[in-house]
């Protein structure tokens, strides 16, 4: 590989970005990505890849290097040395590379991989939590797991299209795509690609969505005619699939607390042409209890740690933090206790996060359980889906209310 110079700059310019001004990996690589037109897909993708891949292994590198935040120009170029170095790509005599220690970085490398906090390069405290929670073995593997690029999945839109109606016109873009063994609207794209260009995702014949996220409308048990609320909708991922299963029927009520992620919704499902959603912004609790006892199915996809999604977001683990994870925790056990009531008698509940901690997730739904506020609700099933299985780390379970409370 030859590296260009003005490719170089942008990866460095993105993470100034990600770890001087606290931007998200994402929204700063998609900032760069806008700066400059003439870069093609290689182009995008180097600097994309290569940003996530230095964010991924921040603290390995940072020790390599000697690096300590916050970050000057000169310790950026540092970052993307080792990383070049570690990958065996020639280094060009350019002035901000002068004085490179290749041997010393490997030497360093070795060194520093016989321990896991710089190996898998994660903070002591979430090292910590996740041996204690998991067990040093299983939180060794899921850790591997994780810190692996993702795949690119999609969810076939089925108002307007079939899934091998899809996979054609994907290849008449030029884009190829893989099935998911017992994931039935599903495709993993061969090739990474920008999707949001195409007239096939402008057309609105599908969304992206992980695999294991798509196991969350169907873990509902939804049936054509039913009410049904997304309480966490946020800009409608997992609504939009609960439309497809319901095939337009019924009635799907979208809150959130945050309007423009509802106004994010409204586009979508005009795009998907779902038209049996309604969003409503929650602005007071008041307003909720008016619809108790109203729903056949309730969703609750909670606010998490995001810990079972670091393969797609890595910056997370820098952002997050213990104070961070127990908030989260009292939050999300009063979501299930503050709306948990707008289901009818013999209705059901899904409650799901994207963490694989147990104190997000089992946990929680035996806290619940024992509570005043669920107390007259039955376990019927839970779903935990581990990052080393292929895909996101999830975890979702239902509960059904009794019809005699």
């Amino acid at each position: 590989m030859i590296l260009h110079k003005n490719l170089v700059i942008g990866v460095i310019y993105t993470l100034d970005n990600i770890f001087n001004n606290n931007i998200y990996a994402d929204k700063a690589i998609e900032k760069t990505l806008k700066s400059n037109k003439k870069w093609g897909s290689k182009d995008r993708g180097f600097i994309a890849e290569t940003c996530y891949d230095i964010v991924r292994w921040k603290r390995l590198y940072s020790k390599i290097a000697d690096i300590k935040s916050p970050h000057n120009s000169n310790e950026l170029w540092k970052f993307f040395s080792v990383w070049a170095v570690l990958r065996g790509i020639p280094i060009p005599n350019w002035k901000e590379f002068e004085n490179i220690p290749k041997r010393k970085i490997k030497g360093k490398f070795d060194s520093l991989s016989k321990i896991r906090k710089f190996r898998e390069s994660i903070p002591n405290w979430l090292d910590k939590i996740g041996s204690q929670e998991l067990g040093e073995k299983k939180w060794e593997k899921e850790l591997n797991e994780l810190n692996k690029s993702n795949s690119v999945v999609i969810r076939t839109n089925t108002h307007k299209i079939t899934k091998n109606q899809l996979k054609k016109v994907l290849i008449n873009e030029g884009i190829e795509t893989n099935t998911i063994k017992d994931y039935p609207n599903a495709l993993v794209l061969k090739k990474r690609c920008n999707l949001f260009v195409r007239e096939s995702f402008k057309k609105g014949l599908y969304e992206l969505q992980d695999a294991s996220s798509q196991l969350v409308a169907p873990f509902l048990e939804l049936e054509k005619g039913m009410r049904v609320c997304d309480v966490c909708a946020g800009a409608g991922g997992k609504t939009l699939h609960l439309s497809c299963l319901m095939e337009n029927k019924g009635k799907i009520i979208a809150m959130d607390i945050n309007q423009y992620k509802l106004n994010e919704l409204r586009k979508r499902s005009k795009r998907n042409g779902a038209f049996n959603i309604q969003t409503k912004l929650i602005d007071n609790l008041k307003s909720v209890k008016k619809l108790y006892g109203k729903f056949d199915r309730l969703l609750i996809d909670a606010p998490c740690s995001g810990l079972g999604v670091l393969k797609r977001n890595p910056d997370a683990k820098w952002k997050l933090n213990l104070d961070f994870i127990q908030r989260v925790r009292e939050k999300q056990l009063n979501i299930l206790k503050k709306y948990s009531p707008l289901l009818k008698k013999g209705g059901k509940l899904v409650y799901a996060t994207c963490s694989i901690l147990p104190s997000e997730n089992e946990i929680q739904i035996k806290k619940f359980l024992k509570s005043e506020e669920g107390k007259n609700f039955d376990f019927e099933d839970e779903n935990k889906i581990n990052p080393s299985d292929g895909f996101d780390g999830f975890y979702m379970a239902r509960l059904a209310l009794k019809q005699t409370c």
